[in-house]
């Protein structure tokens, strides 16, 4: 009987969600944190900003692991929030998160994740991305702050997290919710069939 996974996934990217995430689909995995430059033009739209960076941290960790890569794939990601045309990342501090959450309430907004694979085994490389529209309910100035106090926005793409108390400021998506929490499953796993990692059913 042929094993279901033959091979080991590398996540260049230390986030407990996406972690979580990856290990829903039953494939062994590592993690390696990949301390890429997360610069980019601010003339770039947001699809490029995303695939760029995830592709920027997958080969990070693989230049880092040389041959030390026994045939793996290395997944990277990056998700950013986009209201009106501009990017917002993660807060640098209390005071950026709360001016985020004041442009985002009421708002609809979209959320990118860009997604990039590199099969260490074959030297090819895949680069995707996926776009959700996030519809925020309005908010008072009492509980934005209260939310920012939690430090739960701190870490998170637009000073919010869909899968924590952020939960409860959003009305409703139009797309795939995983997508939101930082990588879209569905995405990855039509990306690892492609590099020979069946999700559902046998790898090659």
């Amino acid at each position: 009987m042929t094993e279901k996974v033959t091979r080991h996934i590398v996540l260049a990217s230390t986030s407990p969600r996406r972690q979580e995430l990856i290990r829903m689909l039953g494939i062994p995995f590592e993690v390696m944190p990949s301390g890429a430059d997360e610069d980019t033009p601010a003339d770039w739209k947001p699809g490029r900003v995303v695939e760029t960076l995830a592709l920027r941290k997958a080969e990070a960790v693989r230049d880092e692991l040389g041959h030390n890569t026994k045939g793996s794939v290395i997944v990277g990601s990056d998700t950013v929030v986009v209201l009106d045309g501009d990017i917002l990342g993660k807060p640098r501090n209390k005071q950026e998160a709360v001016t985020m959450l004041n442009r985002l309430q009421g708002q609809k907004h979209q959320v990118y994740t860009g997604v990039a694979c590199i099969d260490t085994e074959s030297g090819t490389s895949d680069i995707r991305h996926r776009v959700t529209s996030v519809w925020m309910k309005p908010l008072n100035k009492d509980e934005i702050q209260h939310y920012v106090a939690t430090g739960e926005p701190m870490d998170k793409a637009g000073a919010y997290g869909i899968q924590g108390l952020g939960a409860v400021m959003v009305e409703g998506i139009e797309g795939d919710y995983f997508n939101v929490v930082g990588l879209p499953l569905s995405l990855l796993a039509d990306m690892l069939s492609v590099l020979g990692i069946r999700v559902l059913g046998p790898s090659q």
